[in-house]
């Protein structure tokens, strides 16, 4: 077999000096990725607690998740620090905490004001009767999965 040589020629792009993804100007200055990172969190931050002071159940909402967190984070320590003998009972203590986590981001989502659009034909307290019926099936199941 003939092997023919084949030249690839490329074409070099001319490159910025900064050659950054998310670059804007403003005020004659350009923000690198990591400048324009801390401005959006820092905005959406300032946001977010002004929506919170605004509406207390979503503040109740949020610690209750937060809560969740702490405890399921504290769940898989102990597991993996102190062991999991009874693998059943852990898995369904964080099966719990994961779907109550879950339950009740789809409640915030439900009874946000922003998203009354989205959930036009659902009443905020038929949101929370179905958020109370889910729970206690969750909690049934995995009540039932220790056996």
């Amino acid at each position: 077999m003939a092997r023919k040589d084949v030249k690839k020629t490329t074409k070099q792009a001319a490159v910025p000096e900064k050659a950054s993804a998310v670059a804007a100007a403003v005020t004659g200055q350009t923000l690198t990725l990591v400048e324009e990172l801390k401005k959006s969190v820092s905005s959406a931050y300032t946001q977010y607690l002004k929506d919170l002071e605004q509406d207390q159940k979503l503040r109740l909402v949020d610690t209750f998740l937060a809560f969740l967190v702490v405890v399921g984070v504290f769940q898989f320590s102990f597991c993996l620090l102190g062991g999991s003998y009874p693998f059943n009972a852990f898995l369904s203590g964080f099966s719990a905490t994961v779907g109550q986590f879950v339950l009740t981001v789809a409640l915030r989502l439900q009874s946000t004001p922003e998203n009354t659009g989205l959930f036009s034909g659902l009443l905020p307290e038929r949101a929370f009767g179905e958020y109370v019926l889910a729970s206690l099936v969750l909690h049934f199941v995995l009540i039932h999965f220790i056996n």
